[in-house]
């Protein structure tokens, strides 16, 4: 399927600002064999320094790349829990595991608040601080809201901002109608 959604990072369904860079890790690869920005160095490296995974002048090697696609698929796989599929296997959250270990610390506002982020400049370090983030939304709600779409040829991710949280499609239009009408087919010939 091509993806006519897919100009330049803009997302269909965005989710709220701390959680986009999520999104638009899992939206790097188009499924089942479209492009995927984390193919190699050379195209991965501007779209990493960009959302900040890249520190400016550190180079991304293919076992960076490689950890960072086994990361993208474990999102991957929470996102379609998220939308109520089944939970991610062991293997699956592997890479997450991998990514956990870089360094982290805490900082306390004027309000008394504490923070935790990530520091270090290396690809592993910087994922750290996606985790992070991950957490602080698992804890505040809004993580269940990330969701991979239900159409299994696409399972691109999508903010479910429905009022009752019940979202399925990243479009109506482009997965929702045409799953709805193939489902609708196929209970017609069984009907006949």
């Amino acid at each position: 399927m091509t993806r006519t959604r897919w100009l330049g990072d803009q997302e269909t369904k965005p989710a709220p600002p701390r959680l986009a860079l999520v999104q638009s890790l899992v939206n790097t690869a188009e499924l089942p064999s479209g492009p995927d920005r984390l193919a190699d160095p050379d195209d991965a490296q501007p779209w990493l320094q960009d959302r900040g995974l890249l520190a400016p002048g550190v180079g991304v090697e293919e076992a960076d790349l490689e950890l960072l696609r086994g990361v993208r698929e474990a999102l991957r796989a929470m996102l379609v829990h998220n939308a109520g599929g089944p939970p991610p296997s062991a293997a699956a959250l592997a890479p997450l595991r991998a990514a956990a270990g870089g360094p982290a610390r805490a900082e306390v506002d004027d309000s008394g608040r504490i923070r935790l982020s990530a520091v270090g400049t290396s690809l592993r370090d910087r994922l750290t601080g996606l985790l992070l983030v991950i957490h602080d939304a698992q804890r505040d709600g809004t993580w269940s809201l990330l969701k991979a779409c239900a159409n299994e040829e696409c399972l691109w991710a999508f903010y479910d901002r429905s009022r009752n949280h019940g979202g399925t499609w990243c479009s109506m239009a482009t997965c929702g109608n045409k799953l709805k009408n193939r489902e609708f087919r196929a209970r017609k010939r069984a009907s006949h």
